[in-house]
C-alpha cells in the first residue's frame, strides 16, 4: 500500500513539475509579446509625431498663400473678405411640415401667451 502511495505522490510531483514548466514558457512568451507590442506602440507614436510635424509644416499660412497665388489662374481662389459672410437670418431653411398634418395649430392651453419683443 505504501508503494502505491509513493508512486502516486511521485506522479503528482512529475505532473506539477510539467505544468509549472509549461506555465513558465507561456509566461515568457506573453512577456515577449507584450514587449514587442510596447515597441510597436512607441514606434507608432514616433511616426505619428513626425506626421503631425509634417502636417503643421505643410499647412503654414504663408506657404498656403504662396501656393494659392501660384495656382490662381487654375483654381480661382480669392482671399476671404468680411462681405462674403452672411447672417443666420439670411439662411433660407426649408419649412418644417407638421407630422400630424395640422398646418395652423391653435393653442388651447389655459396659460396666456407671452409676447416677446
Amino acid at each position: 500500500m505504501r508503494s502505491l502511495l509513493y508512486v502516486l505522490t511521485a506522479l503528482g510531483v512529475f505532473g506539477l513539475a510539467f505544468w509549472a514548466y509549461q506555465e513558465n514558457y507561456r509566461t515568457q512568451e506573453v512577456l515577449k509579446d507584450t514587449q514587442r507590442l510596447q515597441r510597436e506602440i512607441g514606434a507608432a507614436q514616433v511616426r505619428l509625431s513626425v506626421l503631425r510635424a509634417e502636417w503643421a509644416y505643410l499647412n503654414r499660412p504663408d506657404r498656403l498663400r504662396e501656393l494659392s497665388e501660384i495656382n490662381f489662374t487654375r483654381l480661382g481662389l480669392l482671399p476671404l473678405t468680411p462681405n462674403q459672410f452672411g447672417r443666420v437670418d439670411q439662411v433660407a431653411y426649408p419649412r418644417k411640415e407638421d407630422p400630424l398634418g395640422f398646418l395652423d395649430a391653435i393653442d388651447v392651453s389655459s396659460q396666456p401667451q407671452e409676447q416677446f419683443p
